[in-house]
């Protein structure tokens, strides 16, 4: 028998652009739980799922191991039919469901198809999109590295008759931003004291009336925050604009991903001495992974986004693990794989 409106299965999908921090928000929200028994859906965009693994590693009692869905080498938003939807019917369908399933998005989604999933007539019974949360990353768009200023935007293309005239990760971008029920700033810790009012006032301009930006630190927000909007996101979808409306569908042709797996590495700064002029060089958007350094029983998870390269060790190797680097490297189109695959390996 499916459940009555008032006993629907609240869910949250967490979005936002490439390294804004989702997967230590949802890390966060699953330690401090406070008795919720959630399940997880995580969408990977690479052939190593680095997010699904961090999120099994932390431990926390109310998320076990069959709690969390990992959905690889496809954007949700994109097999909505194929891969979501199945996904999370069996979830309702358990004996004993969830009392609350959040869903983290690859940086490559649009939320906007994964909201109008609930739509469904098998699913909207029985569930309902609890809120639509965004991360950005403040320093990179208090340093210009998306571009969402419209009139400037027009100006440059005018200027340079060779530039794109499709610019899909500002579109990206803006659509997030459009579909949020709260937006969450991260890294604005990293912010010059100035930079923090402007950067919220140009993210304001692209939010539905009523949406809140939130300034937060390595995804330390309570969970009564995040869940608990009861926004019914899929009643809304009106008022949610997207630049993609009038498509029946999208692609990913302007990124570019590849894994790459590498022996144990000597230390981890001499690693990223290594990255740093690499990804400044062929402009890597992304790249993260697991890395085992000689010596040490602890595997090294490396997160970078731009420029900056954090690494910090989790957990130990388990018994039954190979203990090899692997890093997932993303970028736009037309990357060179090649020479960085020879510098990774040099």
């Amino acid at each position: 028998m499916h459940k009555t409106a008032a006993t629907k299965i609240p869910a949250t999908i967490v979005t936002g652009f490439l390294g804004a921090g989702k997967t230590t928000l949802i890390r966060n929200l699953i330690q401090n739980a406070g008795g919720r028994r959630i399940a997880l859906i995580v969408n990977e965009f690479g052939e190593v799922g680095i997010d699904g693994e961090l999120l099994r590693s932390c431990g926390a009692p109310d998320c076990g191991e069959d709690d969390i869905v990992e959905l690889a080498n496809g954007c949700l938003c994109c097999t909505v039919a194929d891969d979501f939807l199945p996904t999370l019917e069996k979830l309702l369908q358990r004996p004993n469901p969830p009392s609350h399933i959040v869903i983290e998005t690859s940086g490559l989604a649009l939320p906007k198809p994964l909201v109008q999933a609930f739509a469904w007539p098998g699913v909207k019974t029985r569930t309902t999109v609890d809120g639509v949360i965004t991360l950005v990353d403040a320093a990179a768009v208090a340093a210009g590295r998306f571009a969402d200023d419209e009139a400037a935007l027009a100006a440059q293309r005018e200027a340079d008759p060779n530039l794109d005239h499709d610019n899909p990760l500002e579109e990206l971008f803006e659509d997030q931003l459009g579909c949020a029920d709260l937006v969450l700033l991260t890294k604005a810790d990293l912010l010059a004291q100035d930079d923090l009012p402007r950067v919220q006032a140009d993210l304001a301009t692209h939010l539905r009336p009523g949406v809140k930006i939130l300034p937060v630190r390595q995804g330390d927000v309570a969970a009564d925050i995040l869940l608990g909007l009861a926004a019914a996101a899929e009643d809304d979808l009106a008022a949610r604009k997207s630049h993609h409306d009038a498509e029946e569908d999208h692609d990913h042709e302007d990124f570019a991903s590849f894994a790459v797996t590498l022996p144990e590495q000597a230390a981890p700064e001499t690693l990223v001495a290594r990255l740093s002029p690499l990804i400044a060089e062929h402009d890597i958007l992304r790249i993260k992974g697991f890395v085992a350094v000689a010596g040490k029983g602890m595997r090294l998870v490396l997160q970078g986004v731009g420029a900056r390269l954090q690494h910090y060790y989790d957990r130990d190797w388990q018994s039954d693990e190979d203990r090899a680097t692997r890093l997932v490297v993303i970028g736009r189109a037309g990357l060179n794989e090649a020479a960085i695959r020879a510098a990774l390996a040099a």
